[in-house]
């Protein structure tokens, strides 16, 4: 029984994940959690955000910036595997939603 439910044979396939994917998704990453890291150490200090987490923030938007660029032209290719560059493209919005957001609440 398990036998029949059970896919036989091989899939080959050409598809790779881009470098240019995978590189988006990790600074999408590092954005958003650098982010939320300065949002937390600025709450634990009861709303006292040194002039260094607006530093972190600014780079973070930047990184997020070169992400997306990343993430749609490792899009673009052919033959690739789509997660990473959708997952860093969505992560670097994420982030750079973030920013602004803080940045219009600071205003």
């Amino acid at each position: 029984m398990s036998r029949r439910l059970k896919k036989s044979g091989y899939i080959f396939t050409d598809k790779k994940n881009p470098r240019w994917g995978i590189m988006s998704t990790l600074l999408g990453l590092i954005a958003v959690l650098s982010v939320a890291a300065a949002v937390y150490f600025t709450y634990l200090q009861n709303g006292a955000a040194p002039m260094q987490y607006g530093m972190v923030i600014l780079l973070s938007v930047i990184y997020s910036m070169i992400g997306m660029v990343l993430g749609v032209r490792s899009l673009l290719e052919k033959d690739i595997f789509k997660l990473f560059p959708i997952m860093g493209i969505v992560l670097n919005v994420i982030a750079v939603m973030e920013g602004g957001f803080i940045l219009y609440l600071g205003y």
